[in-house]
């Protein structure tokens, strides 16, 4: 949440020439109501199930760039689909970084709450072990720009595509 998937996901499908495609706004144009709604009304479970399945069905498309919620890891069942059906990237931020890009965002439900930071902590430390499980690439967000990153991406997914070479002897 607030890593910058939606931004530099859709910069990286311009660079990759893919569709752009964010679950979230998916579950929202399925729905016709708003994340914090659909919060709201099922509760977190309730959403969970919802992005799941959109999530299913988005990665039985081709030449898209998906940028899912901050917690469609939590689902044994889509962090497999991602694994077998794409390349997974994790942009990674530290709290304080997530903090100052989310702090006055109140579209977030789950950070609706006395204590916005440390439910961030909380979440992070949640939910690190089963980014670095599902993830292909790692790219630390910190202060870097978008294009940047971006560049980044795009030596780090070349370089994923390259068949591996043994050495001599080998």
């Amino acid at each position: 949440m607030g890593a910058g998937k939606t931004t530099v996901g859709r910069c990286l499908a311009r660079h990759l020439g893919k569709d752009f495609i964010d679950s979230d706004d998916e579950i929202q144009r399925r729905t016709g109501v708003s994340i914090p709604h659909i919060f709201e009304v099922e509760g977190e479970e309730g959403f969970r199930r919802r992005e799941a399945s959109v999530i299913h069905d988005l990665l039985q498309r081709n030449d898209i760039v998906l940028a899912t919620g901050g917690g469609a890891v939590l689902g044994a069942e889509s962090r497999v689909e991602m694994r077998r059906n794409g390349t997974v990237i994790y942009l990674k931020s530290s709290v304080h970084d997530l903090w100052q890009r989310t702090r006055h965002d109140r579209n977030r439900p789950l950070l609706q709450t006395a204590d916005p930071r440390a439910k961030l902590q909380q979440l992070l430390e949640q939910r690190e072990p089963l980014y670095s499980e599902v993830a292909d690439l790692v790219v630390h967000t910190s202060k870097q720009g978008v294009q940047t990153l971006v560049q980044e991406l795009m030596r780090k997914l070349a370089a994923l595509s390259k068949p591996a070479s043994l050495p001599p002897g080998a």
